[in-house]
């Protein structure tokens, strides 16, 4: 057996596979290490008033353009935005650690948040293009533990940061680190536009924006996002009524507007596939599950079993380090096993967790206890996370792939806030103040949350089956610089539309 055929335990090194983990990473990390800033910044610049709109309008301003992104890049290319996402989240972050009131920091982080979409829009189609077969699968695992353990750093490191030199410090410390990534993008991003869907179809309609739908797309899901981050202790009002039917009205127009489009910001003829929809189903369900169910153990972990911040952040570190691992066992085992068991096994497992989980804890179970219930969620995670990502790659032309990863983190950011909101709403229900009823609340979570798990399990074993995703391509040959454009091998290529599938489409819509 040749060098070449001899399988893989981790991607082949790259600049691009380095530059991607490091950008995400940034990304990742300003999700949550702001967070620990606030009540310094409330202090420093807000009259003592709450700050809880510095993370906000982060959330709101990723959430609605990642789609946007995702698509405009398999249009324009992914070099040209990557940069802009890199050098626009570089700038703001400047302009948020010179900020001398919250109006100023919050529009920041406004341009913080559009900067973010950009890369994260970006992370899988560059490796995608830059990857193929089992190396492109690990590739895709690589980026999500690295992910996963940048979100565990980020809270101990916020803490230093912000105790040490100030809340300014949480922002300022993106500067020289978005330089250097901005610097390591100019010089390994191929110049060609690679698999931009311009350059790939050579067709009018592809070069064309639409402009209404993300306009219509950006309204819908801010106003969503709004709502699921409002707080839920306070009674519904006639605002939040006006910004709920906001963002069903815009939502709905968007979908008519998509069939509609010739170059549509996001194709829904992806979604009768059925692999592409229960991986889209999976990713949702798995933030559900992990945001959701995370918050309110760690509430457990803090009223219920009395445990300090930092002794309730070490016992989540389980969870992290399995799903670091498991991550990428699971990109592993969907070369030699069909992608739906995998997936499926990881969710059953997860479920596992949660329902020990659920049934271990009390106001007096010892910490021990809960580690290896911990572990099997983390690992549970791992083995389905990665996996996911790369069916929706599969079974997505290689054109599309940008449209597919913002679909990803759209959902996965809809996921966090419905997980965070509708599982709030089942501890409401069964929690309230005390060590018991905390963790009465905790358990209630816990016992939805393993149900959700088997919901995914049958989701990932009904929808990606065998026959419904293809196998992955072989490696291309070992290279020596970074080549300007992944060329796949002959008769290996993913699944492109032909002529024939690209004339149907603009009958369909132009009978609907």
């Amino acid at each position: 057996m040749s060098a070449r055929q001899k399988p893989r335990r981790l991607p082949p090194f790259s600049g691009v596979l380095v530059l991607v983990m490091a950008s995400t990473g940034l990304v990742v990390v300003d999700l949550t290490i702001v967070a620990i800033g606030l009540p310094l910044i409330s202090a420093d610049i807000a009259d003592g008033a709450s700050a809880e709109s510095v993370v906000v309008t982060y959330m709101v301003a990723m959430g609605a353009l990642t789609q946007i992104v995702g698509s405009l890049s398999d249009r324009w290319g992914r070099r040209s935005l990557f940069l802009v996402g890199i050098g626009v989240f570089t700038l703001s972050s400047l302009a948020a650690t010179a900020a001398p009131d919250l109006l100023w920091l919050n529009i920041a982080r406004v341009a913080q948040g559009a900067g973010a979409a950009a890369i994260m829009a970006n992370g899988i189609p560059l490796l995608s293009d830059r990857y193929a077969g089992e190396e492109r699968d690990l590739a895709i695992g690589a980026w999500g533990s690295f992910a996963t353990a940048a979100g565990l750093l980020a809270p101990v490191f916020g803490g230093v940061l912000a105790e040490s030199f100030g809340w300014r410090a949480v922002f300022a410390v993106n500067l020289p680190l978005g330089a250097a990534a901005w610097a390591l993008a100019v010089r390994v991003l191929p110049r060609a536009p690679g698999t931009d869907g311009a350059g790939a179809s050579g067709g009018g309609a592809a070069r064309r924006t639409d402009w209404l739908g993300g306009l219509l797309l950006m309204l819908g899901l801010g106003a969503a996002t709004l709502l699921m981050l409002r707080p839920g202790e306070t009674p519904w009002s006639a605002r939040d009524t006006a910004v709920l039917v906001t963002a069903c009205a815009a939502t709905a127009a968007f979908l008519a507007v998509q069939l509609r489009a010739p170059a549509p910001t996001l194709e829904l003829r992806m979604f009768t596939r059925p692999a592409f929809s229960g991986a889209m189903l999976a990713v949702l369900l798995s933030r559900v599950l992990t945001i959701g169910g995370s918050v309110y153990l760690v509430l457990y972990y803090s009223d219920g079993l009395g445990m300090s911040p930092t002794g309730a952040g070490l016992l989540m570190t389980p969870i992290f380090l399995a799903q670091i691992i498991m991550g990428m066992v699971g990109s592993k085992l969907i070369g030699t096993r069909p992608p739906g068991l995998v997936i499926g096994a990881g969710y059953a497992l997860k479920g596992v967790g949660f329902a020990a989980l659920a049934l271990l804890i009390t106001p007096g179970t010892p910490w021990w206890a809960l580690v290896v219930p911990l572990l099997a969620w983390g690992a549970g995670g791992g083995i389905a996370g990665a996996p996911v990502m790369a069916v929706a790659v599969r079974v997505t032309a290689p054109e599309r792939v940008g449209m597919v990863a913002g679909t990803v983190s759209t959902l996965a950011s809809l996921g966090a806030g419905v997980g965070t909101a509708a599982l709030g709403a089942v501890f409401a229900l069964r929690g309230g103040p005390g060590a018991e009823a905390v963790t009465d609340g905790a358990r209630a979570v816990l016992g939805v949350s393993a149900a959700l798990a088997a919901v995914a399990v049958l989701v990932a074993v009904t929808l990606i089956g065998p026959r419904r995703v293809p196998g992955r391509a072989p490696a291309p040959a070992a290279q020596g610089p970074e080549p300007a454009e992944r060329r796949p091998v002959p008769g290996t290529e993913d699944p492109v539309p032909t002529a024939e599938e690209d004339d149907e489409d603009d009958s369909f819509r132009a009978r609907t």
